[in-house]
């Protein structure tokens, strides 16, 4: 059995270039953990939110700069046989987590429309104020490269905006907290093939609804399409992931119809018409 050194040692040796160094360069680039700071990292029991969780502990370790952090997993309802998972992981990797308890489960699954968007409303609600709670001025979830770009195609494709995951938010209901994605840069694969390396094996989704739902129509989410539209992609073009992600931070304001910015939209023709004018 690996031990909780070689899991560490791995992090900064063996996946250095993967995951260490992409993960310093998220939190500096972006600014995400400060001196001082007081940061709730969300273990949801999968490999990214652990791993997160260790390069936490490894950044503490090896920082230019002191901060706190407290290890925090929501139970929103998972079975024993997840929950038990959960715990014997943690210990694997000598993290001093806290377990609160909450019942989202039991309610969503009363709920027929909307379900999953409830849920994530209530989980994020649950950690913010449990993040009040122990004074942190941060909160850290897991969400990694893969889920930005994801989440980039599914806007345009499905919800018919661009927009992306923010590495940073200021909460709009709980001021004075913020939430951080120190995963930012780091992709999937690397994290997957971290997690193999040292025979760890985690949570993939404990949802009772998502598993009821599998279950009974074996339908595909709208994300594993996506997913899976990126890897056909990748195919003929290896950099489509990376151009997809940076195009977020390269928009061309001149050769866009329209723009929101604070509830408000603007057209092009409106700089279009001042130009006339000139």
């Amino acid at each position: 059995m690996v031990t909780y050194q070689e899991i560490e040692r791995s992090i900064i040796k063996k996946y250095r270039k993967e995951i260490w160094s992409r993960f310093v360069k998220a939190v500096s680039e972006y600014e995400l953990i400060k001196e001082n700071d007081k940061v709730m990292i969300c273990i949801s029991g999968g490999k990214d939110s652990f791993l997160m969780a260790k390069c936490i502990e490894e950044l503490i370790k090896h920082g230019k700069f002191k901060f706190e952090a407290y290890y925090v997993v929501m139970n929103p309802g998972y079975n024993q046989k997840n929950l038990d998972l959960i715990k014997e992981n943690a210990k694997t990797l000598n993290l001093n987590i806290e377990i609160f308890e909450s019942d989202i489960f039991d309610i969503v699954t009363t709920i027929d429309k909307s379900p999953c968007y409830l849920c994530a409303r209530m989980r994020r609600g649950c950690l913010y104020n449990k993040a009040k709670e122990l004074g942190c001025n941060k909160i850290a979830l897991g969400h990694h490269f893969d889920d930005v770009i994801e989440t980039t195609l599914l806007s345009m494709l499905y919800g018919a905006e661009v927009k992306t995951m923010m590495p940073k938010l200021h909460s709009e209901n709980f001021p004075g907290l913020e939430l951080i994605r120190p995963m930012y840069l780091i992709r999937e694969e690397d994290i997957i093939a971290w997690s193999k390396s040292n025979d760890l094996k985690f949570l993939n989704c404990a949802c009772k609804f998502t598993e009821q739902v599998t279950k009974q129509d074996n339908l595909t989410s709208k994300r594993q399409e996506v997913k899976n539209l990126i890897k056909e992609l990748k195919k003929t073009n290896i950099n489509v992931d990376y151009n997809i992600f940076k195009s977020l931070d390269n928009i061309n304001l001149n050769c866009v119809l329209g723009y929101r910015r604070n509830g408000s939209y603007h057209s092009f023709k409106e700089k279009y018409n001042e130009s006339e004018k000139k």
